[in-house]
């Protein structure tokens, strides 16, 4: 029997039991492997896409960036010094945490077209996050706290504690934090006071925690908070006030003593003597009367 009349019997067959064909599998969609260790990617397909099938691999980074890892039966670039393709399968002879993201294992041949998808995760320990912890805050202020660490992978859960207490993600369901009014996110690290009061006044410190490693923590700092401080805003403006006053007061008398240049534009005054003679005419101008001949 021809291979042609085999492969639409085969197809045939396929379609009467429910059996999709031109599948493209993977024995393990979700692997997971410690920095710097070497890993398998597995990708088979059916063999309706043929004999010289093609057969590529992309990866997809957290950000959604994408680019070739197998690209016409060879290791692009960025790849080359630690990967290998054994058959339709993916080696890495040693992963980093930038390898993080998904594979896409892409099968194309007789015209048909299918893919499998695997994720791979970096197993990276938390490292010491790093903390924001303000020193002080006014009451009734907010006063947010922040937790953060970009190296461990998985990405870690973040908690918090006061006074070295656990603080639970929600206080209301815990009977002796009913009265707390704090909000905690264990995904971004941050525990905010929507409004201060001294009761929160403490000891803090966060947690970083993930399945690659034992939790880490950073240093611990205490918050103040405070009540407004009325009395010394009072005597700041005092204070400034009587400046003020004093300094009109220096302008006044420095300009009354004359220290200060006047704007007053001067006048020459001229003063012209009466006449010898005792004759005038009526416009004041000295004219003369006789003269004399020697």
């Amino acid at each position: 029997m021809p291979v042609s009349r085999l492969l639409s019997v085969a197809l045939f067959v396929c379609a009467a039991t429910g059996v999709s064909g031109f599948t493209v599998t993977t024995s393990n969609a979700n692997v997971q492997v410690k920095e710097n260790e070497g890993v398998d990617l597995t990708c088979s397909h059916s063999a309706d896409f043929g004999n010289d099938a093609r057969v590529e691999w992309k990866y997809k980074d957290l950000k959604g960036s994408q680019m070739y890892v197998i690209f016409d039966k060879k290791p692009t670039a960025p790849y080359s010094s630690r990967v290998t393709m054994y058959g339709t399968n993916l080696r890495f002879s040693k992963v980093t945490r930038k390898d993080n993201g998904v594979y896409d294992c892409e099968v194309s041949g007789n015209n048909q077209f299918g893919e499998a998808r695997v994720k791979l995760t970096v197993l990276v320990p938390p490292s010491p996050p790093l903390c924001r912890i303000p020193s002080s805050v006014t009451t009734g202020k907010t006063a947010l706290l922040s937790c953060h660490d970009s190296d461990a992978s998985p990405p870690p859960q973040y908690r918090w504690y006061k006074d070295g207490t656990l603080l639970p993600p929600d206080p209301s369901k815990i009977s002796g934090f009913k009265n707390a009014t704090y909000r905690l996110n264990t995904e971004t690290g941050n525990l905010e006071f929507p409004a201060s009061t001294k009761m929160d006044t403490a000891e803090y410190y966060c947690e970083a925690v993930n399945s690659a490693g034992p939790p880490q923590r950073c240093k611990a700092a205490k918050m103040e908070v405070r009540d407004l401080n009325t009395g010394g805003i009072v005597a700041g403006v005092i204070v400034a006030l009587l400046l003020v006053i004093l300094l009109v007061l220096a302008i006044w008398y420095a300009h009354k003593k004359g220290y200060l240049p006047s704007d007053k534009p001067k006048t020459n005054v001229v003063y012209q003597p009466t006449s010898l003679y005792g004759g005038e005419d009526e416009d004041g101008e000295f004219k003369q009367k006789s003269s004399f001949v020697v």
